[in-house]
């Protein structure tokens, strides 16, 4: 597993669809919405997250790695938007 530094979290992230089940192509428009993923891990500076919160992030923001047949988001707790509570 992956263990965050200073404000980075780790998020399993959920991929953008670029078609519908009906084989409709998304525009571009649909692509800049931002992302939702689950926080897995959070790093020591960070205080308004923890593990298994559902959030959204900025699109394009962080870096992907790819871990044991995993992807996941490396990402900075500031470029979180919000957390989603149901």
């Amino acid at each position: 597993m992956l263990k965050p530094l200073e404000d980075y979290v780790v998020l399993s992230f959920e991929k953008e669809e670029k078609t519908t089940k009906s084989g409709i192509i998304l525009t571009t428009e649909e692509k800049d919405k931002p992302a939702m993923g689950k926080v897995l891990a959070v790093g020591p500076k960070v205080e308004n997250l923890k593990e298994n919160d559902q959030v959204i992030y900025q699109s394009y923001a962080g870096t992907k790695v790819k871990l044991e047949g995993h992807e996941y988001l490396i990402i900075q707790a500031k470029n979180i938007l919000a957390i989603v509570t149901v």
